[in-house]
């Protein structure tokens, strides 16, 4: 099984304090610096915006081509929040990221749906109609309301080859459970964080994400990972839980606790001999 490790996002202005990863490093340089820390990256900008083609080169050829690299593409909100896209929005979707495919370097798109979003008829026709429009591409969808987390939905998702996204939301009640589920040949984790105070009433994604996992959490995972290792050919795996470079103390923890599990998660590299965190 192929690990794919990484954080949700990559332009994390927190990481620039004393110690942590960007520490002293330009902005426009934060990629590369990433991309020699991880092997992977959700790109959450495309959510607000869809990137152009020539935004997407310049990703692609910031990362470069030294060792294996992917990044998942997260939808734009019009297809996951307002649910009123145009074929226009589908095109440039679509289109927009094929300089990651020629690179070598594209993953599943993500389909975050809010918690608003209920198992409901009409919205499992519209989740449907979605499927039908991203076939031949992988889709990965992460669902935020329990109504959802049932084996029969799984089994439905297995059938039109979707990606379920495995959670680790903090135990608030109405989320899915944390638990690492296989619907297809590629896995998907998102480690938000258990901050159980500020995930309904935090103000925004950094206070709700404020959240550093112990070490005994980060061996509770790798043992799930390990269960179904057998069974994947790729997982994806993305920390959320950026603030304050809690996810940077979280990596190497979850890569020492795979490593012990005979599960290599591609370590870091270069970075480690700047002396910052990582």
């Amino acid at each position: 099984m192929q690990i794919w490790l990484g954080c949700g996002g990559y332009t994390n202005d927190d990481w620039a304090a004393e110690g942590l990863l960007y520490e002293g490093v330009r902005k426009d340089a934060y990629l590369e610096t990433y991309a020699a820390a991880f092997n992977a990256a959700e790109l959450n900008s495309s959510f607000y915006a869809i990137p152009g083609l020539k935004a997407f080169e310049g990703m692609a050829r910031r990362v470069g081509g030294t060792r294996p690299f992917r990044m998942t593409v997260k939808l734009n909100r019009v297809f996951t929040h307002d649910r009123a896209p145009q074929s226009s929005d589908f095109d440039r979707m679509l289109q927009s990221p094929e300089p990651l495919r020629e690179a070598g370097m594209m993953g599943p798109y993500l389909a975050q749906f809010p918690y608003s979003f209920h198992r409901t008829a009409a919205n499992r026709r519209y989740l449907a109609a979605l499927t039908e429009r991203f076939v031949g591409h992988e889709l990965a969808v992460e669902m935020r309301h329990a109504s959802w987390d049932k084996p029969e939905v799984r089994a439905g998702m297995t059938e039109y080859g979707l990606i379920w996204v495995s959670p680790d939301y903090p135990p608030v009640g109405g989320l899915p459970e944390p638990q690492l589920h296989v619907t297809a040949d590629v896995g998907y984790l998102r480690l938000h964080g258990r901050n159980q105070g500020s995930w309904w009433e935090g103000s925004s994604a950094a206070e709700r994400h404020d959240y550093r996992y112990t070490r005994a959490e980060m061996d509770e995972w790798a043992d799930k990972i390990a269960l179904v290792s057998s069974d994947l050919s790729e997982l994806y795996i993305f920390f959320q839980n950026t603030t304050k470079g809690h996810a940077l103390h979280n990596a190497p923890q979850l890569r020492e606790a795979l490593a012990a599990r005979g599960l290599s998660a591609a370590p870091a590299l270069s970075v480690r001999d700047t002396g910052r965190l990582l």
